[in-house]
C-alpha cells in the first residue's frame, strides 16, 4: 500500500512547494530564493494558458517532493517532447519508489501527448540519481549546459 499521492500542485501549496524549490537549490548546490518568485511561479502555474505543469508528492499531509515539466518542440528530431525541470524529494522519501512512480507518470502523459522524449539534466555530482535515471531506462548525453542572464538594464555588453 502506498503511502503517498502524486497530485497536481493547488494555490494553496505554494508556500510548501517554494520550501522544496529552495531545499533542491540548496541540494543542487545553487544560491536561490524563490520567495521574490512567488507571484511569477503562480502565474505560470495557474493562470491561462499555463506554462509550468507541476505535481507534488503529499504523505501524511505534508508535500515531500515536486516535479515540474513544460512542453517544446525539438528542431532536430522535428517534434514535440516533454522537458523535465525538477524532481525532487526529501530525503526520507527516496529510495521508496516515488521517484520511479514520477517517472512512469511522465512517462505516461508524455505518450498521451505524442512527444518524441523526455527531456531532463541532473548536476554531474549528483550520483545517486544519475544511478536512479539509468534504472529507469534514461540515457545520458554529455553536455555542458550554459546560460547567458539577460538584463533589461544597460550593464551587459555583449561581444558580438
Amino acid at each position: 500500500m502506498q503511502d503517498y499521492i502524486i497530485r497536481p500542485v493547488k494555490e494553496n501549496d505554494l508556500g510548501e512547494l517554494l520550501l522544496l524549490i529552495s531545499e533542491h537549490a540548496d541540494f543542487e548546490r545553487v544560491p536561490s530564493d524563490p520567495a521574490p518568485n512567488k507571484g511569477k511561479l503562480m502565474k505560470a502555474l495557474f493562470d491561462p494558458p499555463v506554462k509550468l505543469n507541476c505535481w507534488v508528492v503529499e504523505q501524511q499531509g505534508k508535500l515531500t517532493g515536486y516535479a515540474s515539466f513544460t512542453f517544446d518542440f525539438s528542431t532536430w528530431d522535428a517534434a514535440d517532447f516533454m522537458y523535465m525541470d525538477c524532481l525532487y524529494l526529501r530525503e526520507g522519501s527516496r529510495g521508496n519508489g516515488i521517484g520511479a512512480a514520477i517517472i512512469k507518470k511522465l512517462y505516461q502523459v508524455a505518450r498521451e501527448r505524442n512527444c518524441i522524449n523526455i527531456q531532463w539534466q541532473t548536476p554531474a555530482f549528483n550520483e545517486p540519481a544519475i544511478r536512479f535515471y539509468h534504472k529507469n531506462h534514461a540515457v545520458s548525453k554529455s553536455k555542458v549546459r550554459f546560460y547567458l542572464k539577460v538584463t533589461h538594464d544597460d550593464t551587459t555588453t555583449l561581444n558580438a
